[in-house]
C-alpha cells in the first residue's frame, strides 16, 4: 500500500511564506497529486493539483498567484510553496493522489469529483500574528 507523508506545516505569521512537502513511497508517474486543506468547521477544499503526465497545475481562484506547486523530477516528491499567507489559509493540509488513468480532468480532481488512491495524513498551517 502506497504512502503519503506531508512536512512543512507551521506557525507562520501573515504575509509569510512555507513550504509543504508530499513524499511519496511509491513512483508518483501516472498521478494527478493535489494538495487539499480542510480549516475547522470548514468542507475540504481543493488547494492545488498537477498532473504527472505534461506537469500541468490547477489553482483555487483563493490561492492563485500565491501557491506554486510543483513535483521532482525523481517523481516522489510534491512540494507546495506557499507565499503571502493569509489568517484564512490556516488549516491541515493534505496531499492525495489518483491514478490519472481514472480520472477526466485535472480541475476535476481539485474540486474533488474523484475519490483519490492515496491520502496523506496531513499536516497543520496556522497563519497568525
Amino acid at each position: 500500500q502506497g504512502q503519503l507523508v506531508e512536512s512543512g506545516g507551521d506557525l507562520v505569521q501573515p504575509g509569510g511564506s512555507l513550504s509543504l512537502s508530499c513524499a511519496a513511497s511509491f513512483n508518483l508517474d501516472n498521478y494527478i497529486i493535489g494538495w487539499f486543506r480542510q480549516a475547522p468547521g470548514k468542507e475540504r477544499e481543493g488547494v492545488s493539483c498537477i498532473s504527472s503526465a505534461d506537469d500541468s497545475t490547477y489553482y483555487a481562484d483563493s490561492v492563485k498567484d500565491r501557491f506554486i506547486i510543483s513535483r521532482d523530477n525523481a517523481g516522489k516528491t510534491t512540494t507546495l510553496q506557499m507565499n503571502s499567507l493569509k489568517p484564512e489559509d490556516t488549516a491541515v493540509y493534505s496531499c492525495a493522489a489518483v491514478d490519472l488513468g481514472t480520472v477526466g480532468s485535472i480541475q476535476g480532481v481539485c474540486w474533488g469529483y474523484y475519490d483519490m488512491d492515496h491520502w496523506g495524513k496531513g499536516t497543520l498551517v496556522i497563519v497568525s500574528a
